[in-house]
């Protein structure tokens, strides 16, 4: 599953890189969940191509994941949000000075992953 979710990540953030060829192909294994035998069948090619498309694909998308973090930094800014909203939710029970300076290292944090 785990591999799944990461694909579907690559693919959010880097698919518009693709051509659409592999555009379909690899939308249709990976948000289809089509089998390759099917893949190959409605687009006309072997089930060992569709299978290395998909392999190339993914290396592709992860190189470019390497090359700019986008992912990462995504999951970093989510991960503050998260933490700004927890704080919010606890607010009223730390004293002002402990919440102006937690939310000020959470947005530092935010606006570093930004710059």
């Amino acid at each position: 599953m785990e591999k799944i979710v990461e694909q579907g990540l690559l693919y959010d953030f880097y698919g518009e890189l693709l051509t659409e060829h592999q555009k379909n192909i690899y939308e249709a294994a990976v948000y289809d969940d089509m089998s390759l035998t099917e893949i190959a069948d409605e687009h006309g090619i072997s089930k060992q191509g569709v299978h290395d498309l998909i392999k190339r694909c993914t290396k592709t998308l992860q190189s470019y994941e390497d090359k700019l973090h986008m992912i990462r930094r995504f999951e970093a800014i989510k991960c503050s949000a998260e933490e700004l909203s927890k704080l919010s939710e606890i607010a009223d029970s730390i004293s002002k000075d402990e919440l102006k300076k937690s939310t000020k290292e959470i947005s530092s944090r935010i606006i570093e992953e930004l710059t």
